[in-house]
């Protein structure tokens, strides 16, 4: 079955897959500084496309909402033009509306009953180092299975390499991951999202799985980027699983 993906900048793409247009983690800001509290998250490039040309949207895969660097003022407005919107149940709270909060595991269905469509699965996601929790807050990733498929689509949101992702592998044949990487540091020296050995660690889990990755530039806290990810790969190997994405440009696989 054809995925197409479309990198829109930072954590923001576009999943045409069985009919069914998805869009992640929304960020359309122009360049600007957020107050995040105790931090500033600086973002230094806008969006490769208007948000209104993404229209229609079947729904948006939100990791969390409470980080600027994964939705942000623009993002917050599009919302409202997506008929649904997939989040952690904290999330949906704090967002309010039609936002549907969903645990663990939990999935539910896009599109019409016995037509093509696709279920999306929440899947674990810990947004940093083992203790991090009170500080960086609730995240999700998903799973995409196209109904009909035996092959799935992975969206990691900002989590990384740990147990509770490593046990997707038990549940879903994944053939492609969209990996939230850039090694973020906007609080120190540890990483919130992942880094090179955490994408590395994946692709070894997931033999089946061709991988890209995203949400690694356009923000002042990534000190990891795509070409230097994709330098990793090359050095032990594993060059051929990995695709870069250029902004704006739409990249097709198979799963």
């Amino acid at each position: 079955m054809k995925v197409v993906l479309t990198l829109i900048g930072g954590p923001t793409a576009l999943i045409e897959v069985a009919g069914t247009r998805l869009l992640t983690d929304p960020t359309f800001d122009d360049p600007q500084a957020y107050d995040a509290g105790t931090i500033t998250l600086v973002k230094k490039t806008g969006p490769a496309t208007d948000p209104a040309s993404l229209l229609p949207i079947d729904a948006v895969l939100l990791s969390h909402d409470h980080h600027w660097d994964n939705l942000d003022h623009s993002g917050r407005a599009f919302l409202a033009q997506a008929p649904r919107v997939l989040t952690t149940p904290a999330g949906a709270s704090r967002l309010g509306g039609s936002v549907e909060g969903m645990k663990t595991w939990e999935s539910v269905v896009i599109g019409e009953p016995d037509q093509s469509g696709v279920r999306v699965t929440a899947t674990p996601a810990r947004h940093g180092p083992v203790g991090i929790e009170p500080i960086s807050g609730d995240v999700v990733g998903f799973v995409v299975t196209p109904e009909g498929s035996s092959g799935s689509i992975y969206v990691s949101g900002d989590t990384v390499w740990y147990e509770g992702v490593a046990a997707i592998k038990d549940k879903f044949d994944i053939r492609l991951a969209i990996l939230f990487t850039g090694a973020a540091q906007p609080r120190g020296t540890f990483h919130m999202t992942m880094g090179s050995n955490d994408a590395i660690e994946f692709a070894h889990a997931f033999p089946q799985a061709s991988i890209v990755a995203i949400h690694n530039e356009g923000w002042q806290h990534f000190v990891e980027s795509q070409s230097e990810l994709a330098r990793s790969f090359t050095t032990v190997g594993l060059a051929s699983r990995l695709t870069s994405l250029e902004r704006g440009v739409p990249a097709v696989f198979e799963i």
